[in-house]
């Protein structure tokens, strides 16, 4: 069998598969690469998930209630400790400021990282980091604690939900933060990515990793992301968004506008300090135009980037500290992990994103894979065996 019969025969199944699961009101699409959409050339770990960073943990709450309620929260754990104790190196770039990214100015002026990331809706980050804020004080050795920076980053699901009721409560985020555990990562609409679209079509919750050969040090980069954007979706280099007829600037409507945000949330076991962390979130930017993303005056572009490596965990008791890390040659490895996860976390919130329908009964479809595929096949951007 060619690996185009190959792929036909399985998105076959996997359709016959969803139909069956959606009468017991269950739904399931495959991952990018399930399909031949493996881009890059560096290999993913075994789960191809912001997991495979040793010690990175990701829960979801997700709220679908009524009509009009499609929303969520995510929640990443760089590791399954008391992160204000052994805080993490970290950084976060701003691709594009139109968004509300609390935490993030001491996030760089420190270069660490003390709370779990939260991802949510635009109006819910204050109650959100509210609730994060009662979390960390809760946590056992907190008790003398009097300053927290929780981190919470946001897109704006109001299309489909209703943003203005603000859902997102207490429970809903001390839910998703125990439900937080490593292994297979759910994507697609779920949690943060609940309620979001992504060039005219459902968007959601996608991750992705790469691991580096051995004799590049061995380390993996796993990326999450909560898509909510626009522009002229573009995999494996073949124009999509244009040969299916949606893109940005086609016709002046609501659906195809590019504005929204996006939320790229980079792990790494790499031994990096905040200078190195920042610069490998940078590059993460560039996964992202790969996509078609023009990154537009609407678009909050953020990417919050961390290291797991045990070595370098700050604790408050210390005055004076060591720090390993990378030389700036042994970086360029790492920016092509970061580009090649975040561009395939990218297809993978589209991929796995199933149609939803909404607030003031608006409707977002979920991205057609037989015409994908096809599309892909013509092009050439599948990959072969």
């Amino acid at each position: 069998m060619t690996w185009s019969s190959w792929i036909s025969v399985s998105l076959s199944a996997f359709v016959l598969a969803s139909l069956s699961m959606a009468q017991s009101g269950e739904h399931h699409r495959p991952r990018a690469r399930d399909v031949g959409v493996a881009p890059g050339i560096l290999p993913p770990g075994p789960l191809n998930a912001i997991t495979d960073v040793d010690g990175v943990r990701v829960g979801h709450q997700t709220l679908i209630r009524g009509e009009d309620v499609r929303t969520g929260v995510t929640a990443i754990l760089p590791h399954g400790g008391n992160l204000y104790q052994e805080k993490v190196p970290a950084a976060i770039y701003v691709g594009n400021g139109f968004g509300k990214l609390m935490g993030s100015t001491q996030v760089n002026e420190l270069g660490e990282l003390e709370t779990p990331i939260l991802l949510t809706n635009t109006l819910n980050v204050p109650k959100v980091a509210d609730a994060l804020i009662e979390y960390m004080l809760s946590l056992p050795g907190n008790e003398d604690v009097q300053s927290i920076n929780p981190v919470v980053a946001e897109t704006n699901d109001g299309y489909l939900n209703d943003i203005r009721g603000r859902h997102v409560s207490r429970e809903d985020v001390f839910a998703a933060l125990r439900k937080a555990s490593g292994g297979p990562v759910e994507e697609g609409a779920v949690g943060a990515g609940t309620g979001t679209r992504a060039f005219g079509f459902k968007g959601g919750i996608g991750t992705s990793s790469r691991r580096l050969p051995a004799s590049l040090g061995g380390y993996t980069v796993g990326v999450l992301v909560q898509t909510n954007f626009g522009g002229v979706l573009t995999i494996n280099g073949a124009p999509v968004g244009r040969e299916l007829g949606r893109y940005y600037l086609k016709e002046a409507v609501e659906e195809h506008t590019a504005d929204g945000s996006i939320i790229i949330v980079v792990a790494t076991d790499a031994p990096l300090d905040h200078r190195n962390l920042y610069r490998l979130a940078k590059r993460a930017m560039l996964g992202l135009a790969r996509t078609g993303s023009p990154s537009t005056n609407g678009s909050g572009d953020y990417v919050i980037a961390f290291s797991t490596a045990k070595e370098n965990r700050i604790r408050p008791s210390q005055r004076e500290r060591s720090m390993k890390t990378l030389d700036n040659r042994a970086m360029s490895p790492l920016f092509e992990a970061v580009v090649e996860a975040t561009e395939e976390a990218i297809y993978n919130s589209l991929f796995r994103a199933t149609t939803m329908r909404g607030r003031d009964g608006h409707v977002v479809e979920a991205l057609p894979l037989e015409r994908t595929l096809e599309i892909l096949r013509r092009y050439g951007a599948l990959r072969s065996k």
